[in-house]
């Protein structure tokens, strides 16, 4: 070790008075002091003078030494490579003479420089570290066991992995066993630290742990009734966790847990509370939950209702006494970033419209601007989840205190039984229909109740029953409850106004043409909204617009609703600058707009079009300047040139040829060029969806670039990105409708690729029957190259196409597939049965669709003879095989 470094005095002096300037309130003294530190970084013991601050300055007040400390773990964190020796052996040292400072704040300072210097690769670095914090926890010395223990704690937090690993000689196997001795120590600090380490290692399912699992359980057991707050915290977390990992373990003590877990649900400590409540989400999930849990509902039920309600803290942090504030303009901190969800293609389904694979969105997020996540909303996840599970056997316990909390007289208490109600609708929906027609119009009056707490979440929870509601006749039900959701939305309560807008999205999701009649009326409000609307619930209105126009389409095109509607929508368009995040919103907005008018958005698309492509041009151009001079020049967020590429195919959709001049007049074809080629896949997945509707629209245009584009199309279709994938297939298939037999030179490029993805497993429905699709109509229009492969695709593509309804695609790819059958009817022997079951599939095919089918299945049973037929039709389900008798009469 070199001769003991020393501080000049006049650096000393003038650090500290930088540490001292650094704690003012005041912004430009911050910045100043900011560069004055970047220049001190030039100094190579500049970083010796801050850890002397923090270790030797026993004078100067803790605060500033804490704060050198943390100002010498950001330098380390970008540094730390290009510290001399002599300064990181100079730091080590410090840190581990001073891990038992008498000061719980700079123990704890020193404790995060300590895990710092470890997670930048240097516990491979400095050998010494671990077995001298190991040994220090033996320390008589209270201060030293408890640092020397808060710096592993956070090691354990940040290096888990490399803990575990080959490369340091596996340390876990000393330090476990080590840990758990230290369960039974007396300080409760200390305790809670060794808890915390070891927990650290059980999802992982770390060797070290699962040699010690036992003891470990049964020193979870002996601190379960801990008067330490923050041990029954880490008990119950340990004990989560291993219910995900080591069920195995657990189950033999079942009965117990779950009766410790309902005792700490209820602790008296929020955060044990919550962390113990975590402990029925994940029981959810396990196979044996019904089994291990029906005992107990009976109690548990309450526990979890009684956590509902909210707690006097959440009041105060919602504003709960505050009745009006929608002409208080919004904090701009509590509007969370929104994130596109780019286009993608799906197909229509029998009874129904297209099935969302994602469509989880209306989970428990009622008031998610406070705390995030608390005891309400875990208890209310947790019922929603039980409800899931147990099904109506959940309302033998719930009914009886639903009837009380509902009717109840005190605000608080019916706020919670309403959310119960919310959350038990998924998982109980059939054996709540029978109260609905008393308990839906009681939620109705709900609506208008004095709280505004009350008011926002009835509106949630009706939203919850919008698909019985809109199954009823509509005078009963529907029209009172869109007449009261109408007035909600323009409540003087923000809070009230946001959970009517989305309750009021998800019943216009469900109730679709329903709303037709009432269209004038809905438009109105939520037009005069739009001047009434602070900037976070315009946001949410939007969204409430463009699912209006999604649900009731061409319903839209009257030229009084367009009146009604455009004018503030291009108002807003109009003040919006291009570089506004709240342009994406309304861009989503526009779009189903725009898809819905069809033809009646013509008189606005023009600058619309227009400024999507300058938007996507500017993106562009910002991406390149990035690319060749960062340091001058930053990413450019590219979601606003996703929004802008989904809109334009949402002008495509709805205009049709009507678009061919707009395209004419621009470079659209060549920015759509570059974004296929983008990076991000979020970009060339709106690109592609873009390809296919200027494919439909305004083929001229595109047919001069497919030389071009068809390689990059083939070089998309990898299924681990699914949507890309889902839509560089679909724009395969429009491209061969229109190319014809032109398309031949094309088919290698892609023909491999969508084979494999038909025949791979778990593969999502969407993308399964777009992949069909367009095998389908590859092969109408080049039958000869795609027929030989006939075998390879057939089954799958059968099953995959046999759900969805008539329409265009599924008309083309099943013509696709006659034809390949005519060229290659070998290719479909083996599995015939599957090609009789998609035929039956349809309802009324064109009639020379119909004539194809009953050529190919009378050869077939010409082919084979009557006797053969009869056995093989002996296979077929009765209602196969009468559909087939009675449509092709075979």
């Amino acid at each position: 070790m070199e001769c003991q470094w020393k501080p000049d005095e006049q650096g000393l002096q003038q650090i500290l008075q930088l540490l001292k300037e650094s704690q003012s309130p005041d912004t430009s003294t911050q910045r100043s002091v900011q560069q004055k530190l970047e220049q001190l970084n030039q100094y190579p013991d500049f970083n010796n003078y801050l850890i002397f601050v923090l270790t030797k300055l026993k004078t100067e007040d803790e605060p500033t030494r804490s704060l050198s400390g943390l100002i010498l773990k950001n330098n380390v964190k970008a540094h730390y490579q290009n510290f001399p020796n002599g300064v990181s052996d100079f730091i080590k040292n410090e840190c581990l003479q001073n891990i038992g400072d008498s000061s719980p704040l700079i123990r704890a300072t020193v404790g995060i420089l300590i895990t710092t210097i470890a997670s930048k690769g240097e516990l491979q670095n400095w050998p010494e570290l671990l077995p001298k914090l190991c040994l220090l926890l033996d320390s008589e010395d209270y201060n030293t066991c408890e640092g020397a223990f808060g710096a592993l704690q956070k090691i354990c937090e940040d290096s888990a992995e490399i803990l575990d690993s080959d490369m340091l000689d596996r340390p876990l196997n000393v330090m476990i066993p080590k840990f758990l001795q230290f369960f039974k120590h007396s300080s409760p600090k200390i305790r809670s630290h060794a808890i915390a380490c070891v927990n650290q290692f059980i999802i992982s399912r770390t060797q070290a742990l699962m040699l010690h699992i036992d003891p470990f359980i049964e020193n979870l057991f002996a601190l379960a009734g801990d008067e330490e707050p923050e041990v029954r915290k880490n008990v119950c977390r340990a004990l989560v966790m291993l219910l995900e990992v080591r069920l195995d373990r657990l189950l033999p003590h079942m009965h117990n847990i779950i009766e410790y877990m309902l005792q700490r649900t209820q602790d008296q400590d929020e955060n044990v509370a919550l962390e113990a409540c975590e402990f029925w989400l994940t029981l959810a999930e396990q196979p044996v939950c019904k089994e291990v849990l029906c005992g107990h509902l009976p109690k548990l039920i309450p526990v979890l209702v009684n956590g509902m309600k909210y707690s006097e803290i959440d009041i105060i942090l919602l504003k709960g006494d505050v009745e009006e504030d929608e002409a208080i303009p919004d904090n701009e901190q509590d509007i969370r970033p929104r994130f596109h969800r780019s286009r993608t293609v799906a197909q229509q389904h029998e009874g129904g419209d297209s099935i969302e694979e994602e469509d989880d969105e209306d989970d428990l997020d009622d008031d998610e601007t406070i705390s995030d996540w608390n005891l309400r909303k875990c208890s209310a996840a947790a019922l929603d989840v039980l409800a899931n599970v147990f099904r109506d056997d959940l309302l033998l316990h719930i009914l009886p205190l639903l009837k009380e909390l509902l009717f109840h007289p005190e605000w608080l208490v019916k706020e919670s039984g309403i959310l119960v109600l919310g959350a038990i609708a998924e998982g109980c929906m059939q054996g709540m229909i029978p109260y609905l027609p008393e308990l839906i119009p009681h939620l109705v009056q709900c609506l208008s109740d004095k709280k505004a707490l009350v008011r926002s979440i009835t509106c949630w929870t009706l939203s919850r029953y919008a698909h019985w509601v809109v199954s009823q006749p509509p005078d009963i039900y529907l029209k009172p409850l869109m007449t009261e959701l109408l007035k909600r939305i323009l409540d003087s309560n923000k809070r009230v106004q946001e959970a009517a807008c989305s309750a009021f999205a998800t019943l216009e999701e469900e109730a679709c043409t329903e709303l037709v009649p009432y269209l004038a009326y809905i438009l109105d409000t939520l037009v005069f909204a739009f001047g009434k609307y602070q900037h976070k619930n315009l946001l949410i209105l939007y969204d409430a617009i463009g699912t209006l126009a999604d649900s009731v389409g061409h319903h839209l095109n009257k030229p009084e609703y367009i009146e009604m509607l455009m004018p503030p929508l291009i108002q807003k368009w109009n003040q919006l600058k291009d570089e506004d995040k709240d342009l994406f919103p309304l861009l989503e907005c526009l779009s189903s707009v725009a898809t819905a008018l069809q033809s009646g958005f013509l008189p606005y698309c023009e600058p619309v079009y227009q400024r999507c492509v300058n938007l996507v041009q500017k993106t562009l151009a910002q991406a390149v300047l990035h690319q060749t001079q960062p340091e001058f020049y930053e990413a450019p967020d590219k979601d606003f040139m996703i929004v802008a590429l989904d809109l334009l195919s949402g002008l495509a959709e709805g205009l049709g040829g009507n678009i061919e001049q707009l395209v004419a007049r621009s470079n659209i074809l060549t920015l759509m060029y570059e974004c296929m080629q983008d990076k991000m896949p979020e970009v060339r997945q709106s690109s592609f969806a873009l390809l296919g509707d200027l494919t439909k629209a305004c083929f001229q245009h595109v047919k001069p670039c497919i030389a071009n584009l068809m390689p990059i199309l083939g070089t998309n279709l990898n299924p681990e990105l699914i949507s890309v994938c889902n839509n560089a297939t679909w724009a395969i298939g429009e491209i061969s409708i229109q190319m014809g037999s032109d398309m031949q030179p094309y088919v290698p490029m892609v023909l491999q690729q969508l084979v494999e993805i038909i025949n791979r497993p778990n593969t999502p429905k969407t993308l399964l029957e777009n992949t069909a699709i367009t095998i389908g109509r590859l092969g109408y229009v080049c039958p000869q190259e795609v027929a030989p492969m006939l075998q390879q695709f057939i089954r799958p593509w059968c099953t995959s196409l046999r759900n969805i309804r008539d329409n265009e695609e599924k008309d083309s790819a099943f013509r696709g597939i006659c034809t390949m059958i005519t060229v290659n009817p070998g290719g479909v022997v083996q599995d015939f049965i599957f090609f009789c079951d998609a035929v039956a599939s349809w309802m009324n095919p064109k009639d020379d669709l119909r004539e194809m089918f009953y050529k190919i299945l009378h050869g077939f049973k010409n082919q084979v003879g009557d006797e053969n037929w009869r056995h093989f039709s002996d296979q077929f389900p009765l209602p196969l095989k009468e559909r087939l008798a009675a449509f092709y009469g075979v």
